[in-house]
């Protein structure tokens, strides 16, 4: 693979990884105009669904007609792996309505450490030492990265639960998005994953939402919210990791964590600490260890 080819593959991975770490800031601004978790999702699904049916649409013309068609099996499949990338929506917007955007991100960057533990339960094999260290660095770096030390802040414990199911089903949307229905196109892969994710979030905004819906979002967030949740990251991130592969594609995503955090310092006042800065490093620190070859072997 040619370096020009890596380095656009970096540039997409990175592009879509700095989009999404600009999410949680917007839903936070939202939040801050009234608005509710159940407003906040159900427009960023329905204007993220329309614009990627666009691209479905544009693509299909481009190509005339001649891509690879999603099969009833593939679309099921895509559908069902959906729904935890809805769960991961709609648990990480009700995270960071208890908690700090900064403290939020770090949650969610626990699927370091579940990823591991997922593969250790799938390949029914004991990590390598290489993922161990890098599991104990996140976990070091996450003590700091949320400031428990000095204790200054008290988290509530509503944003910190559904900080870590928002990890959890995160680690699933990952597992499963690089797995299944690999053979048609990533815009067709997006638009099955974002319908099953939108069954998630439609049922959620049904069973919670007791105030009239106020439809405004739509134009004021809703546009947004999709573009930087819905339609940029997955589209860049599904072009550009063929390009790096995974290990680089991996390192370059972390992007996310500092872009958020930086946001949330400028954008919401948020006063974070050194020593969270440095937790946010050791957090990197332990990915980037995590997706480099040390050996020369597969790991």
């Amino acid at each position: 693979m040619s370096n020009n080819n890596v380095l656009k593959g970096v540039f997409l991975v990175g592009f879509g990884a700095t989009s999404y770490g600009m999410l949680a800031t917007f839903v936070k601004m939202a939040y801050n105009e009234g608005y509710t978790t159940a407003e906040v999702t159900t427009s960023q699904f329905v204007l993220g669904i329309l614009g990627i049916l666009l691209i479905n649409l544009f693509q299909k013309i481009k190509n005339k007609n001649t891509a690879i068609k999603a099969s009833r099996q593939n679309i099921f499949h895509l559908m069902l792996a959906g729904t935890s990338l809805g769960m991961t929506s709609v648990f990480y917007y009700l995270a960071v309505k208890y908690i700090p955007v900064s403290i939020g991100i770090v949650l969610l960057m626990q699927t370091v450490w579940m990823g591991v533990l997922l593969e250790m339960i799938l390949e029914k094999k004991l990590p390598s030492t290489q993922k161990i260290v890098s599991v104990i660095i996140v976990l070091i770096g996450t003590v700091l990265a949320t400031n428990l030390i000095q204790n200054e802040v008290k988290l509530d414990w509503h944003g910190i639960m559904w900080g870590m199911l928002a990890a959890a089903s995160f680690t699933t949307t990952m597992f499963t998005a690089n797995s299944v229905a690999t053979n048609i196109s990533s815009a067709q892969r997006s638009l099955y994953m974002l319908l099953g994710g939108a069954i998630i979030v439609f049922s959620f905004s049904i069973a919670t939402q007791i105030t009239p819906f106020n439809f405004e979002i739509f134009l004021k967030w809703g546009i947004i919210l999709a573009l930087f949740g819905t339609i940029i990251p997955p589209m860049l991130m599904n072009a550009g990791f063929p390009l790096t592969g995974i290990g680089l594609g991996s390192i370059v995503s972390a992007l996310e964590l500092p872009v958020s955090v930086m946001m949330a310092f400028v954008l919401l006042n948020e006063d974070v600490k050194p020593i969270q800065w440095f937790g946010i490093i050791l957090i990197i620190i332990a990915i980037i260890i995590m997706n480099i070859n040390l050996t020369g072997r597969k790991k």
